[in-house]
């Protein structure tokens, strides 16, 4: 596939120097019209939030694209597995990568990886963003913020993540050092595993994405303390903020972008640009995208590059000063 990319690119702009360069969707047309199955790899196990999402945006990107997406579940390895398998991919426009906060974050720890967060990769837009939910276990018989924490001093308090490095462990290990308070973690390969053990009580804690814990926080089996975002959330407009909770300057959120290996040609990057918003454009998206609590944000390539290196420094100097560890 990659040589057949490649001889379609190089033909597109041979053809330019005495006929109008043919035009992008002529361009995708030509690439995509043999239907190979785009691999979109989603660094999360099946059943998570993150494997949500992914799957929300993948049907309307396929129809955008007229090419079926198969969604690659690579969960574990604290999402290196998945990253490292898509910066190795062939760029012929055939591989996506669904990246999230941990991309930003994984710079920041002194451990060597086989990839380079910007240099390997090619932004084309953040998806979206969603605040994280603080959920507990009932058996721990706290209903806020300000009740884990006094609560937190008197016995051990077990809290999951999606695994080390992971938006949910960061915000808790933030949170751990702007409150002064202990809670230990216990990191699992995705949401989907954290969550099963908080429901059945091995351990207490998760913040994580509302989606997965909404409808057990509706049916009574785990109990709501806090948003981590700015502002109230449309989702749970009547939980309180963790800022509104005594701590004005704590803020946290999980973010989405479609990235793709940093060679593939810049005309198939248009190319899946172009899909990509026409996905997120579709009102079934918006409004399917707001029921879940996720603003579509849709921004362009350079404006994405932007915001994942903005992350990166954010993060990798929150992990220095907080002293937060990779377990």
């Amino acid at each position: 596939m990659m040589n057949l990319t490649k001889r379609l690119f190089f033909k597109s702009i041979c053809a330019g120097m005495c006929t109008p360069l043919l035009s992008l969707k002529a361009f995708a047309q030509e690439v995509y019209k043999h239907r190979f199955p785009v691999r979109l790899i989603v660094p999360y196990p099946p059943g998570g939030a993150g494997d949500s999402i992914a799957r929300l945006f993948a049907n309307p990107l396929g129809d955008a694209l007229k090419q079926p997406i198969i969604i690659e579940n690579k969960g574990g390895g604290a999402q290196i597995i998945a990253t490292e398998a898509a910066a190795k991919a062939k760029p012929d426009g055939y591989t996506l990568f669904f990246a999230s906060t941990t991309h930003g974050i994984k710079s920041g720890f002194k451990r060597p990886l086989t990839y380079e967060s910007m240099k390997d990769f090619a932004p084309i837009t953040l998806v979206g963003s969603t605040p994280l939910m603080w959920v507990a276990h009932p058996s721990l018989k706290v209903k806020t913020i300000q009740e884990l924490v006094a609560r937190a001093g008197s016995s051990p308090i077990y809290y999951g993540s999606a695994g080390p490095g992971s938006g949910g462990h960061l915000a808790v290990e933030l949170f751990k050092f702007m409150a002064g308070i202990d809670l230990i973690h216990t990191p699992y390969k995705g949401t989907g595993p954290a969550l099963n053990d908080l429901l059945s009580g091995q351990i207490q804690l998760l913040c994580t994405s509302p989606i997965p814990v909404l409808p057990f926080v509706k049916s009574g089996k785990l109990q709501a303390l806090a948003m981590t975002s700015a502002k109230r959330s449309s989702i749970a407009p009547d939980l309180p903020t963790v800022a509104e909770s005594g701590y004005p300057d704590y803020q946290a959120s999980l973010w989405y972008a479609l990235l793709v290996q940093a060679k593939v040609p810049l005309g198939m990057q248009q190319v899946i640009l172009d899909a990509a918003t026409k996905a997120l454009q579709q009102p079934e998206t918006i409004k399917t995208f707001k029921e879940q609590g996720i603003d579509i944000l849709n921004l362009s390539p350079s404006a994405t590059e932007q915001f994942i290196r903005a992350e990166i420094d954010r993060w990798t100097k929150t992990i220095s000063y907080a002293k937060i560890q990779v377990d």
